[in-house]
């Protein structure tokens, strides 16, 4: 039982340390959410291209995998997958595959939301 608060405090801790450094952007620099938006997916990317985003993930779970870092990870994992298996062409459709789940998610439940 114990485990599993921990788990979930972890989560939230990691997750919220994202989100705390975005504020802190927001607040301290002329940038916009925009751009912290595009250089936090970037750095996602980085990170994951080159297979170190995948000890955060193992770490915080959830709390890495959520945010927009997470994102710009599985759209490098996926485009890696797809260069290996297809070349140029399966780059750009393995990044396109390995979010495509999320994006469709995320379109319909605004969309649901948007009645309300």
């Amino acid at each position: 039982m114990w485990e599993l608060i921990l788990k979930f405090l972890l989560v939230f801790v990691s997750g919220g340390l994202l989100c705390v450094l975005a504020e802190i952007l927001i607040i301290k620099t002329t940038l916009t959410p925009a751009k912290i938006l595009v250089i936090f997916l970037m750095i996602g990317a980085i990170l994951g291209g080159f297979g170190i985003y995948n000890y955060l993930v193992e770490w915080a779970g959830a709390g890495a995998t959520v945010p927009i870092t997470g994102f710009g990870n599985a759209l490098a994992r996926g485009a890696i997958e797809g260069a290996k298996s297809n070349g140029l062409f399966g780059a750009i459709g393995g990044g396109l595959m390995a979010t495509s789940a999320g994006v469709a998610v995320s379109v319909g439940l605004s969309y649901m939301v948007s009645f309300f």
